[in-house]
């Protein structure tokens, strides 16, 4: 039985071990959709919305009927007394006398029912909840642009450090190689000492960058458990691979398609800003016109000079009131219409950064686009230049153990593709990052 519960347990580990790891598995399209989900900032964006949609009702509820009850409870330990004339009691003329008017304790029951009737700031402010829950909508898409930019950004950037880290040990590997039979080859005296330093310099120099690619890896990782939502140390799996990624990310026609401005997120939230501009304005001229509110109030009193308001025989007497009020505004001074002239200022203010994000958006979506042309062609470009770096590498290998080229020459030839390998690694990585880009600006996401 023992040994079956052991078996048992071990068993409910694994699968829970399996289970975390395809949780922790991410596709770059699947990191994407998580982050939307989970990374703390998309969150908020949401909270925001909820917070407009209540605010909204709030807004609302306020030229809605409201009802209000109250029980007021006094007990005069110490009675204030009335000064009256002694005459009216039946006192000498020309005395007065001190009474305690009403008894010790008292019990007031009321309800108030209050109605809004007409108010040019409740109309506004009707406007002005609705605008705002637009503002936070678009805040959100913003938010979401932005989270799915990072996410790519972070994604590539581990795919980067790891096939750097590929790389490098493949280099290192092949390096420690050749200064192994070239060393032999030395102490045979058949080669200069000069070949073995160089050598020696060239492997330091790729031992020096492999280790800070992995220290970079892990901060790579932990960029994208933060983006994620995720703890930083997470234990994070990447599916996807970089030079598939990148071909997936080369579409010309992204480049010929014609953009509206007025699609684009950062235009719709400097209209979002002209709009609410407005609707200051509007408030500030609505503040001038008059208000109305009607109310009906009742309930019962009782008094007692001790407490006896729960008894069944204890008297209370009924009240109702109806009234409505008018106020109008007559004599600021001269403050209101400064507040009306401050609000215009504003409004213009507004127009003219809604035109200059316009502006603007056609400069960066134009540069967007001619960034990520430069990008693919780089990628082409690069790709062409580590083919031929390999070539003139492998064919200076050759020519140096056969004593034709010299170590300085296999060196240069060394050098050379190790840098085309990393540049050809970063132009993988800005297909991808100038694509995202272009995609975040022009608000147009698969």
């Amino acid at each position: 039985m023992k040994n079956k519960l052991i078996i048992f347990f071990s068993l409910l580990v694994s699968i829970t071990a399996i289970s975390q790891e395809e949780n922790n598995s991410f596709s770059l399209d699947a990191a994407i959709n998580f982050a939307l989900e989970n990374n703390r900032t998309a969150k908020n964006a949401s909270r925001d919305i909820d917070a407009a949609k209540e605010q909204k009702w709030e807004t609302t509820a306020a030229g809605l009927p409201q009802l209000n009850a109250a029980v007021d409870y006094q007990n005069s330990i110490k009675q204030q007394l009335q000064v009256v004339e002694a005459s009216a009691f039946g006192g000498p003329e020309g005395e007065y006398t001190a009474l305690a008017l009403g008894l010790e304790q008292s019990l007031i029951g009321s309800a108030t029912l209050s109605q809004l009737l007409f108010d040019g700031s409740y109309i506004v402010g009707l406007q002005s909840a609705k605008v705002y829950l637009e503002i936070s909508k678009n805040a959100k898409t913003k938010t979401d642009l932005e989270v799915r930019k990072a996410v790519v950004n972070a994604y590539g950037n581990v795919l980067l450090t790891e096939e750097s880290i590929a790389i490098l040990e493949r280099n290192k590997t092949a390096l420690q190689k050749n200064l192994d039979e070239i060393t032999k080859i030395y102490e045979n005296g058949l080669e200069e000492e000069e070949s073995v330093e160089q050598l020696k310099i060239t492997l330091s120099s790729i031992k020096s960058t492999l280790n800070n690619s992995i220290r970079l890896k892990k901060v790579a990782y932990q960029m994208l458990n933060i983006t994620l939502g995720l703890d930083i140390d997470n234990n994070t799996i990447l599916t996807d691979n970089l030079e598939t990624l990148t071909a997936q990310n080369i579409d010309l026609e992204i480049i010929d398609n014609p953009f509206n401005i007025e699609n684009t997120i950062d235009y719709k939230i400097a209209e979002n800003d002209k709009t609410s501009k407005e609707l200051l304005l509007k408030l500030e001229k609505y503040k001038n016109l008059p208000t109305l509110s009607a109310f009906l109030s009742g309930g019962y009193t009782a008094y007692s000079p001790e407490f006896t308001f729960l008894d069944s025989d204890q008297k209370y007497y009924g009240y109702a009131i109806f009234g409505a009020k008018l106020s109008v505004p007559v004599f600021t001074s001269g403050a209101t219409k400064s507040k009306i002239q401050r609000a215009k200022i504003n409004l213009e203010k507004a127009e003219d950064d809604l035109t200059e994000t316009e502006q603007q958006l056609k400069l960066q979506i134009a540069s967007a686009k001619s960034d990520y042309q430069f990008a693919i062609e780089e990628y082409t470009n690069k790709k062409e230049n580590l083919n031929l770096a390999e070539r003139i590498e492998t064919k200076n290998q050759t020519k140096f153990f056969e004593g034709i080229a010299s170590s300085f020459d296999l060196r240069q030839a060394q050098t050379q593709l190790y840098t085309a390998q990393q540049e050809f690694l970063q132009a993988m990585l800005n297909v991808i990052n100038n694509k995202v880009a272009l995609e975040t600006i022009t608000n147009q996401t698969n």
